[in-house]
């Protein structure tokens, strides 16, 4: 699992904590107003202003399936750079708490394990080990399926 650069930026969602590459990470913002755009997927909050540019909002909790909860002064939005086919697109993250820039080797990280052909787990770069916890990595790019990227295209 060879990674370009091996630091990550780790957080939490519920009681799991995930990481992203930080080649990935344009900036990390606090929650800020988010307007609503009818019509689109539950995860998708709706679309900030951030210096004059409209980004798209992901609620990575409702992406992943995991129970809707409040945002709260921990709450934060990562702005990633993601690839796609067509384009690069610059999106939110919204994540309950993010932690810290970790460096993990790829001796420390596994291929995620595999559940079968109805799992779908392409989002998912590997496992990484860290002291006695498990972090999975996330492969950005990989998080919305391309359907998902074509709404995102109409927003």
């Amino acid at each position: 699992m060879a990674v370009k650069d091996n630091k990550f930026l780790t957080f939490v969602l519920g009681e799991e904590s995930y990481a992203i590459p930080i080649l990935k990470i344009k900036e990390i913002i606090g929650m800020m107003a988010i307007t609503e755009v009818p019509r689109l997927p539950n995860f998708i909050k709706g679309v900030i202003n951030l210096r004059g540019k409209i980004i798209p909002v992901i609620d990575l909790r409702l992406k992943f399936g995991l129970e809707e909860r409040g945002y709260d002064e921990r709450t934060s939005i990562i702005v990633v750079e993601l690839e796609t086919e067509n384009a690069t697109r610059i999106s939110g993250l919204v994540v309950d708490t993010v932690n810290e820039v970790l460096d993990i080797s790829d001796a420390e990280i596994e291929p995620p394990p595999q559940y079968g052909t109805d799992v779908d787990q392409a989002f998912l770069m590997g496992m990484g080990k860290v002291k006695e916890e498990v972090i999975m990595i996330l492969d950005a790019d990989k998080i919305l399926s391309a359907g998902e990227i074509k709404i995102l295209d109409e927003v």
